[in-house]
């Protein structure tokens, strides 16, 4: 039954009248009379008989006949509540799409006839990626972990790999951040599997599109389905191979209970199914390469010699010129940028203009003089701005010093595009960013354009950047989170991936911080970030939870028994009336944390209480 208490987290059984018995079949949609009231439901499943004493209240009403969860899709669903303290009812709300009338009057259509063979060249630079297409095809399951080279087309090779396992007579779900990547791999599924073979399921498709979309997959119409993190629960028959880009993108983690990780989601059903997995992205992430040291996966790349070869040359510099202060644009920056053949690619870590503002005098952060908050300014003509309240400040002094003059510590790049426009009068500069992301450049003939982007919105350019250029690296590794380093680098390689052949790459910040970068190396990177995990117990080598509640309500829970060697760490205060409780414990305790947490939830549920916020591997803590 839809409904989130997780104390009625369990299936109810219904009679199901006669009237409806030639309809009504497992996966249908039903409205059912529970507590007084009429409440949605889904049937798991037809049995003869029941454990239930006493009489069987019946359906109330068939919504529809047409089966939207199917049996692997309920284990699966199950599954991943289990796995992350939720309820049933709150995975399958990610699960299962609203209902549309219009589309489920749709006729049916039949299955396109399995694809040619589009060969496995994109494949070739990859040590055993040939004999990967190979196993899908013959209908095994191979697993693995691609470290993708640049300029080599990351989803022409997912294609060929999914047109492997539906010429095998599988399906495939492929999962992707978010609708931008959508559309361009939607273009190259297209022309590699043909018409008609995959649709596009994603969260931000009309509701109309969206349940077309998803009934076609459910009736067997097409074996694969590309999407973002909704596409991971989709009914895809058969299913041999998983496929996700980029799995370290937050975009995969869902905002709404039990907030459950796509890469995960994937993970279950493909145990669950026996399918294929392929984790694939220019970095690494500690997850994925703690997948390939317990020999679940293997892992896939190419040699040194390659990635020394498609990787552009890297050269790092601190800022400094002489021995002097580092400065904003260094002379390896202006020195690359001017000499560049082509077109050149700068890397902000910032958007807006003045990101952070401070006192010139003593240094001291500007802050708002209504509620303490830090001061920006938006555009070079705009007042100082409060990031918190909004408040405008006309007339700044500071209260320590006295000075009414103010620096820019932290700078965005609209201000970085001001000062590369008086730098570099040839280029034409664009900037991409915060609410204006470009998705692709297209320069006039013989010009030459200088694109300043924030990281994740890098536009791509025909022929690649002759340069790129990593700006304030330092900034981007300022972040008081554990996941701080892997997801700099992330940005920086999928940055540093969109370099033309031979382009070069210039990055501001330390050296030693850098060397994975200088040595294309993100397997090493997450080997060493993996290590570092597990000194400290942490995700993906340990299992950790947060629950957030009242301040009266989280430190009765420290007293709670949970699990043999769960660690209790906190509480620590969210705001002034919540507290945050962090539980650590080992991966083998994982499940049985998950099953405690759940219990104390559900008894919370029953005694009428609001509920806490619980996550388990949370992705920022």
């Amino acid at each position: 039954m839809d409904t989130p208490l997780p104390h009625l987290d369990r299936p109810f059984d219904y009679r199901v009248p006669d009237d409806l018995l030639a309809e009504a079949g497992a996966g249908c949609r039903v409205k059912v009379r529970f507590a007084g009231k009429l409440t949605d439901g889904v049937i798991a499943e037809l049995v003869d008989d029941t454990a239930h004493e006493g009489r069987l209240a019946p359906l109330h009403k068939l919504v529809s006949p047409e089966p939207v969860l199917a049996p692997e899709v309920l284990t699966l669903a199950r599954a991943v509540a289990d796995r992350y303290a939720g309820t049933l009812a709150d995975v399958l709300r990610l699960a299962i799409p609203p209902r549309h009338a219009r589309a489920e009057a749709h006729p049916r259509e039949d299955q396109a006839p399995p694809p040619e063979d589009p060969g496995s060249d994109a494949w070739y630079p990859y040590l055993d990626g040939p004999a990967f297409i190979e196993a899908l095809a013959a209908g095994r399951s191979p697993r693995a972990v691609l470290s993708v080279l640049p300029r080599h087309e990351p989803e022409r090779a997912v294609a060929q790999a999914v047109a492997a396992a539906v010429r095998s007579g599988r399906g495939a779900v492929v999962c992707v951040p978010d609708v931008r990547d959508v559309a361009r791999w939607d273009a190259i599924f297209t022309e590699v599997l043909g018409e008609g073979r995959h649709v596009v399921l994603t969260g931000a498709q009309k509701p109309a599109a969206r349940y077309r979309s998803f009934l076609r997959v459910s009736r067997g119409e097409v074996p694969v389905v590309l999407g973002t993190r909704a596409a991971a629960y989709a009914p895809v028959r058969d299913l041999g191979l998983v496929a996700m880009w980029d799995d370290g993108d937050d975009l995969y983690a869902e905002p709404r209970a039990p907030y459950p990780h796509a890469r995960e989601v994937l993970l279950l059903r493909a145990a669950q199914q026996s399918a294929g997995v392929l984790l694939a992205a220019y970095g690494r992430t500690a997850e994925a390469q703690s997948l390939v040291e317990s020999g679940w996966c293997v892992s896939l790349s190419g040699d040194q010699a390659a990635r020394r070869r498609e990787w552009p040359q890297l050269t790092v510099t601190d800022g400094t010129e002489t021995g002097a202060a580092p400065v904003r644009l260094p002379h390896a920056v202006f020195t690359a940028v001017r000499q560049a053949d082509g077109h050149v690619l700068v890397q902000v870590p910032r958007r807006g203009y003045r990101a952070s503002v401070a006192c010139q005098r003593c240094r001291e952060r500007a802050e708002c003089p209504a509620c303490s908050g830090p001061l920006v300014q938006r555009s070079a003509r705009a007042p100082l701005g409060c990031r918190w309240c909004g408040t405008t400040v006309e007339h700044w002094r500071c209260p320590h010093c006295g000075d009414d003059r103010l620096r820019a510590p932290v700078v965005g790049q609209l201000r970085t595009a001001e000062e590369f426009a008086q730098a570099f009068t040839d280029h034409r500069i664009v900037t991409s960013g915060g609410a204006s992301v470009l998705d692709h450049v297209e320069p006039d003939a013989d010009e030459r354009v200088l694109v300043l982007a924030t990281p994740g919105a890098e536009p791509t350019v025909v022929g690649g950047y002759a340069v790129v250029v990593l700006l304030d690296t330092w900034l981007m590794l300022a972040r008081d989170d554990v996941r701080v380093a892997e997801e700099a680098h992330r940005r920086w390689f999928n940055a540093l991936a969109l370099a033309a052949h031979h382009g070069r790459a210039v990055a501001v910040g330390d050296s030693p911080t850098l060397q994975a970068l200088v040595r294309a190396d993100p397997v090493g990177l997450a080997h060493r970030e993996l290590a570092e995990r597990a000194e400290t117990h942490l995700p993906p080598v340990g299992r950790l939870a947060t629950v957030e509640g009242p301040t009266a309500e989280i430190a009765p829970l420290m007293q709670r028994s949970w699990t043999p060697h769960t660690e209790i760490l906190g509480p620590v205060p969210v705001d002034e009336q919540r507290e945050r409780l962090i539980l650590r414990a080992p991966r083998r305790e994982g499940s049985a944390l998950a099953a405690a947490l759940k219990q104390a939830a559900a008894e919370r549920s029953a005694a009428k209480l609001p509920p806490w916020r619980i996550q388990i591997d949370p992705i920022d803590f």
